[in-house]
This record gives structure tokens, sequence and C-alpha cells, in this order.
């Protein structure tokens, strides 16, 4: 960490995007704003809505931005314009099935997403003089998705030591944590559960069965955390 210890955070209001602010915040950091961005996801109102919500616990500026070009992507089903495409559903046991994983990862591809939010958050760290961007990776969907990966920041660290004049770079304090210990440190944290969502569906509560919702399950089952509010489908 340099001296200059603020901080412009990628919000999603997942798990990983929320804990990751969260210890962020613990550790001193000032994170200056929060970026959440609809890029035509089915999730996308519930997401900016519980964001929102969770910016304003922490006190933070919160900002979303529209992205519609991702619509013209590819066929995600993750994305509105993909209706007709179902979101895979997966069991707890699927989610250690590297086969199954990679073809729901497939399925939930939307290409290059993560780099444009990161490149467009370095342009709000430089403009703020922020040096640094917090994103949620974690080392268990890193397996699957590769711009989840503490190779693939330290890659992108890199490349905005000459495209930031500031050299901005992005930190991961989750990334080397599978969501289980992702969990405990939102236990730790006082993180409110109830402000989270992790679901790709857009719903009054969390599908439960999508793999972002059964890898929450997961996690919250093993730190012994009763979920059956958070999901309309509890069971696991």
């Amino acid at each position: 960490m340099g001296t200059n210890q603020s901080a412009i955070a990628l919000l999603s209001a997942g798990l990983d995007s929320s804990v990751a602010l969260a210890l962020a915040l613990k550790e001193g950091y000032q994170v200056k704003l929060a970026l959440t961005f609809d890029y035509g996801q089915k999730a996308a109102p519930q997401e900016i809505k519980q964001a929102s919500q969770l910016a304003s616990f922490w006190k933070i500026p919160h900002k979303y931005l529209n992205l519609p070009f991702f619509a013209e992507s590819g066929h995600s089903s993750l994305l509105r314009s993909s209706a007709k495409q179902a979101v895979p559903h997966l069991s707890l046991d699927d989610l250690d099935n590297l086969e199954t994983s990679q073809k729901s990862a497939k399925a939930v591809w939307v290409p290059n997403r993560n780099g444009v939010f990161i490149e467009i958050a370095a342009c709000f760290a430089e403009q703020m003089g922020a040096s640094y961007i917090l994103v949620g990776f974690n080392r268990e969907e890193a397996a699957t998705f590769p711009d989840n990966s503490k190779a693939y920041r330290e890659s992108l660290n890199q490349a905005l030591s000459f495209s930031t004049a500031n050299q901005v770079q992005v930190i991961s304090p989750t990334e080397l944590l599978n969501k289980t210990q992702i969990v405990e440190e939102a236990l730790r944290l006082k993180l409110p559960l109830e402000l989270l969502w992790s679901c790709y569906e857009n719903g009054a509560r969390m599908c439960g069965s999508c793999e972002s919702c059964m890898r929450l399950k997961r996690g919250l089952k093993q730190n012994e955390v009763p979920f059956d509010d958070y999901f309309a489908n509890a069971s696991v």
C-alpha cells in the first residue's frame, strides 16, 4: 500500500466485491466512489439497488453506468438480450466438477466484461486522484473465470502503469480466498448479508439455483449461517 490509500471500488453487490470493499475499508483505504454497471444483465435492477444500499451503509458515493453495447457481444445467458437462453442451474456437487463448471462459465461469459469495467474505473481513479481500483476476485471461481485471477490482476497492473498518469493499480483483498473464507470474513466484519445480491437472475429473492447462488449457499452453509430467507429455492 502506498501513501495515497484512496481507491475506486467496483461494486456489484455480490459477496466478493462487497467483502473486498469492506476489507479495504478495514485496512484504512479511503474509497472515493463505488461503481456499478448495467451492461444488460438480467440482475441489473437488483444489483444497482443493493449496491446503492451497501454504499449508503458505508457512506460512500455511488454511481451506476449503462453499457448497452454489451447486448451485442454474444449470447451470454446473463444478458436480457438473451432472455430465451436459461441461466444454468447447478447442484452443490456440480461446483466441484470442473467440466460442469466450465460449461456453466461458458454459458454466462460476457466478452471482456471485467476488462472493460476495470479500464473505466481506471479513468475515474485517475480523474479523482485515487491510486487503487478495488475488485472482488476469488480463488474458487478463478479456476473457470480467468479474469478472476491473481495473474490477470497483475497483468492489468502492468498495462495500467503505462495507460494512467498516476499508475493506478488494481487490488483484490479476496483473491486468495474461496467462498467459504469470504463468507467468514463477511461475518467477522459484520457485513449486512441481507444487502448482498449474488444471483444471475432478477427476482424478489435470489434464485438459489444458479452457480453464483450455489457458491454463496455453500459458503453460508459451511459457516453455519441460516440462509432460507435469502433464496427463492433454499434447498441444497
